[in-house]
């Protein structure tokens, strides 16, 4: 048996070995840091036997997979805590996700917050204790038993859904999960964890099942990881698009239309101004503006590939007695634009952007802020071109890409998305289109990691996630390479031997949802936004009533400038009305009082609270232009 490690070189077994059998052989010291090892793509615990060739890497706490392995392991630790603390809850699932754990409960007994101290503390003793993960296989129907006799009627409808025969437990003391792993080998390790919070989720994500109770969780390794990730989780907090939205009358949610974001003026001044910028940005990379229904008949809908592969995300209506759907995706009205005119080779590429509303059906209980709605508006695009200027265009994308985050910013970071199982079209075409993306990745030297099988169904993807300012991830935009479409709708262009040829389609969106990106950027300037985009770029402060009519005039030449001012002429205190207008991120503050009517010069007061005195007008005014042109984050 060969094991091929990350450097090139290759360990030779003579017998099957366990993951951590190699990763002692490779380093005694690796193996105490390790958590598991990625085996030929699929991602192991220690205990799991490698038994044939192999591409070998070790993983730690510090890598993503790593991460979910310990999670998942902590995520019994605290079923089995809860389990001696209130044995008679039914467990449903517990799984890793991309910050921590959780495990959806039923329990006569109602959880909360003043529990969470006492399953921690009885945590800790489980962990002390040190009982062993052991892996256990039972026939079906043993297996189907033993857990109805435990009276963990959720595990038995897992069962019951399952095809195998032999059927994977996990075991650690006297707490048996029904899992297929990967876990650690032992939990004394986890020496950190913190209860986070509790929700609400229905059984499957299914509103007819039954609520269950939604245990949110943490781990680590060490206790100074968990003091820095609960100081970023407080930073987070602050942050929430949510709370900031409402504090700085942005947008609101309504129960009249769970999921449907509704904008305020101040936001839609954010949402306009990011868009006009947008929209110029693109008209200068030759990109033409269109617009498409909303609802378009379903027979559309069965030709795209959305019916067999996306209904389920869908809302449907009727309109004269026929079926109709309003649209999930941009894409299929573009094609219909496309084809309303005959194309030459010549005029490829054809850009057409559009910002489209779009609907999709999202469980209420993954609803969250603007991050996760049932309607938003895509900044999408679609590039029909020949298959020789692909790698070109996908090269425009990326500095497109780069340009836009760049200008908040961002960091980012790339993968590349695989076919999915549930695919539309051959597997040649495939291969092909993710090899033109990878190619076109890796001419521009840029560094990404695949993600496999998370591709649309329609084609592979690259995909951007931004890094904000404290650290946090998000998926934002996509790039995708698409012939499936074109194949559909009959998309032809006048090749140069005078024949009907097929074109490539490119998918595009760099906001992505247009209200995602907004929540994204609430968060990350935590509300203080660059004065381009603020709602209110300054505001004019008069110390009393009496410097009322300079105050009135100084509002008016600003806004004559263009520029977004307001004048709080309140019968209120100075401090109290400059803490308003901190509170309201406002960028600039003029105070005016008599020494500013007397010279007619400024006292300037940005909302760091740094002041500066004698400031012409003219040079104010110049100043904030230059800072609005240059889009400078301050």
């Amino acid at each position: 048996m060969n094991i091929k490690l990350p450097d090139g070189s290759v360990r030779t077994y003579d017998e099957k070995k366990t993951v951590k059998e190699i990763t002692m052989d490779i380093s005694e010291g690796l193996e105490r840091a390790s958590v598991g090892a990625v085996v030929n793509g699929d991602v192991k615990g220690k205990l799991d036997i490698v038994d044939e060739d192999a591409e070998f890497k070790v993983l730690k706490f510090d890598d993503k997979d790593g991460k979910k392995i310990f999670w998942h392991t902590s995520s019994h630790v605290m079923a089995y805590a809860i389990q001696r603390l209130y044995p008679d809850t039914k467990f449903a699932i517990g799984p890793a996700i991309d910050n921590g754990f959780y495990y959806d409960l039923d329990s006569e007994h109602k959880f909360t917050a003043e529990d969470f101290e006492k399953i921690e503390e009885e945590m800790k003793k489980i962990v002390k204790e040190n009982p062993a993960v052991e892996h256990l296989f039972m026939p079906r129907d043993e297996a189907i038993e033993f857990f109805k006799s435990r009276d963990q009627v959720y595990k038995v409808e897992l069962i019951d859904g399952l095809e195998d025969e032999s059927i994977s437990i996990y075991k650690i003391g006297d707490f048996y999960d029904l899992c297929k792993g990967p876990h650690l080998d032992s939990i004394k390790g986890i020496k950190a964890f913190k209860l986070l919070s509790i929700a609400g989720a229905y059984w499957r994500g299914d509103e007819k099942n039954k609520m269950l109770q939604r245990i949110y969780a943490i781990s680590f390794e060490k206790k100074k990881q968990l003091d820095e990730y609960l100081e970023r989780l407080e930073e987070a907090e602050k942050r929430d698009h949510r709370k900031l939205g409402k504090e700085l009358d942005l947008f609101s949610m309504h129960e009249e239309g769970p999921g449907f974001p509704f904008f305020h003026p101040r936001g839609m001044i954010i949402r306009n101004e990011l868009l006009s910028w947008w929209r110029g940005v693109l008209a200068d990379n030759g990109y033409g503006e269109i617009l498409t229904p909303i609802i378009l008949n379903e027979s559309l809908w069965h030709r795209s590939g959305h019916w067999d592969h996306y209904q389920e995300n869908m809302y449907f209506t009727k309109i004269d007695e026929e079926d109709y759907a309003v649209k999930p995706m941009n894409c299929p009205g573009s094609t219909l634009v496309y084809s309303s005119n005959k194309h030459s080779y010549r005029e490829l590429p054809i850009r057409l952007s559009e910002f489209g509303q779009v609907h999709r059906h999202e469980l209420s209980g993954a609803l969250h802020g603007l991050f996760r709605v049932r309607t938003f508006t895509q900044d999408d695009a679609h590039v029909y071109c020949l298959p020789s200027q692909i790698e070109e265009e996908v090269f425009k994308m990326i500095d497109l890409a780069d340009y836009l985050y760049s200008t908040f910013g961002f960091k980012y970071s790339i993968e590349l998305s695989t076919r999915p199982e549930d695919f539309m079209g051959d597997i040649e075409t495939w291969n092909f289109a993710e090899e033109s993306l990878k190619q076109a990745l890796e001419k521009k030297e840029l560094a990404y990691i695949i993600n496999e099988g998370d591709g649309a169904f329609y084609g592979p993807k690259i995909d951007f996630h931004l890094e904000d300012a404290i650290g946090r991830t998000w998926q934002c935009g996509t790039i995708q390479l698409d012939f499936q479409m074109p194949e559909n709708f009959n998309l032809t262009y006048v090749n140069e031997e005078g024949e009907n040829a097929r074109p490539v389609m490119l998918h595009r969106a760099l906001l992505g949802s247009v209200e995602r990106f907004m929540g994204i950027l609430i968060e990350h300037f935590a509300g203080k936004f660059p004065l381009w985009l603020s709602p209110v770029q300054v505001e004019v402060i008069p110390v009393s009533e009496k410097f009322g009519d300079f105050a009135k005039e100084l509002t008016d030449r600003l806004y004559k400038e263009g520029l977004r001012v307001h004048l709080d002429d309140r019968a209120e205190k100075v401090g109290y009305k400059i803490r308003q207008a901190q509170l309201n991120k406002t960028n600039y503050m003029l105070v005016v009082g008599e020494q500013e009517v007397q010279s007619g010069k400024l006292s300037v007061r940005n909302r760091k609270g740094e002041e500066t005195k004698d400031v012409s007008v003219e040079k104010f005014i110049e100043d904030l232009k230059e800072e609005i042109k240059s889009k400078a984050i301050k």
